[in-house]
């Protein structure tokens, strides 16, 4: 069975003769990658080409620079040396996208935003439609009670003072 994005590539001690190999075996060929995320995954090693994503102070989105030193194990921060020789510290590894990706890194963020937007826009649309349909007040169960942030559903508010009840608390 050949898959299109299985490509034949030699495995390791296989023996090339001409155009034969001795020994092949199907690789996966790695996707390009399709979301932002997925485009700043991997750190960026020294002497790596990279573009600013953010505006910093003295450097717009979108100069070029070159990795100077890579630090940090939780939080990746970059020094980098700019084309006009200005080097700047502790950039954060989410300002930065490798320079051959930056037109594709751009083009991906606002596909992004346009989505969050509708996704959004859809949510507040279920909220007034949920919001019109839950007009039946105690009968329905209520709402429920806000704590922290974070509501408690009035099933389980309920719940809790049938227990408290059968235990006599």
């Amino acid at each position: 069975m050949f898959l299109p994005e299985m490509v034949p590539r030699p495995c390791r001690g296989a023996h090339v003769v001409g155009r034969e190999t001795e020994a092949l075996h199907f690789l996966p060929v790695p996707s390009s990658p399709s979301t932002t995320a997925e485009l700043q995954a991997n750190p960026y090693k020294r002497g790596t080409k990279v573009r600013l994503v953010d505006d910093i102070p003295g450097h717009p989105a979108g100069s070029e620079g070159k990795v100077a030193l890579a630090n940090g194990f939780a939080w990746k921060r970059y020094w980098v040396r700019f084309t006009d020789g200005e080097s700047i510290g502790h950039i954060d590894h989410n300002s930065l996208v490798r320079a051959k990706d930056y037109e594709r890194f751009l083009v991906q963020r606002e596909k992004e935003a346009i989505e969050a937007e509708a996704a959004a826009l859809r949510a507040a649309e279920q909220a007034e439609a949920a919001g019109d349909e839950g007009d039946a007040g105690p009968a329905a169960g209520g709402d429920g009670v806000q704590v922290n942030g974070v509501t408690i559903p009035q099933r389980l508010l309920d719940m809790s003072a049938a227990a408290r009840a059968r235990l006599g608390a």
